[in-house]
């Protein structure tokens, strides 16, 4: 056992930490599906213009839009460009970061390292937002999200640490045994 693992919690070793990174994959691809089918409802269920006001006036107040110009001048200039007013922006952002969550969450549970350093990239991009929502609106869902997320970005960047350390240390040990 190398030196470094005798620091390393439990979590991070052996199946425990596979367990974890599968968690972490499914937590993010259920995140993707619900993304998923808040832009299929933006996007294609606008005949429908009760639900379509129900479902934006819910958005806008979930990424705080009455809090922030920028955003609302560049969601507004970005439905203007579209077709006819038919998209909507925040449809296509949902489905572009359901397509995200759903790479990260796939390769993660595969173990692929580019998926773990793109989730912890993804993930940490994110906490500053969610913590100006718990800020604007603290409530306790915001609260676990917040901590899952810190939590994610936490665990993948001591494995991808302890791994990246790991074939240094087990690299003599594999010319040895073909040698």
């Amino acid at each position: 056992m190398s030196h470094a693992a005798h620091h390393d919690p439990a979590i991070l070793q052996g199946a425990r930490r596979v367990r974890y990174l599968k968690l972490i994959a499914l937590f993010k691809i259920f995140k993707g599906v619900l993304l998923l089918l808040l832009s299929v409802s933006l996007l294609f269920l606008n005949a429908r213009t009760g639900w379509m006001d129900a479902l934006w006036s819910w958005t806008a107040d979930q990424i705080l839009l009455e809090h922030s110009r920028a955003v609302m001048y560049l969601l507004h200039k970005l439905q203007a460009v579209l077709a006819g007013g038919a998209l909507h922006a925040t449809g296509l952002l949902a489905l572009f970061y359901s397509v995200v969550l759903f790479t990260e969450g796939i390769g993660v549970y595969m173990q692929q390292r580019w998926a773990e350093l793109l989730m912890i990239c993804a993930t940490a991009g994110l906490i500053p937002i969610e913590v100006r929502h718990l800020w604007h609106r603290p409530g306790l869902v915001s609260a676990l999200i917040l901590l899952a997320n810190c939590f994610i970005v936490w665990f993948l960047y001591r494995v991808l640490k302890r791994d990246k350390a790991k074939p240094h240390v087990e690299q003599p040990r594999e010319l040895v045994e073909t040698v």
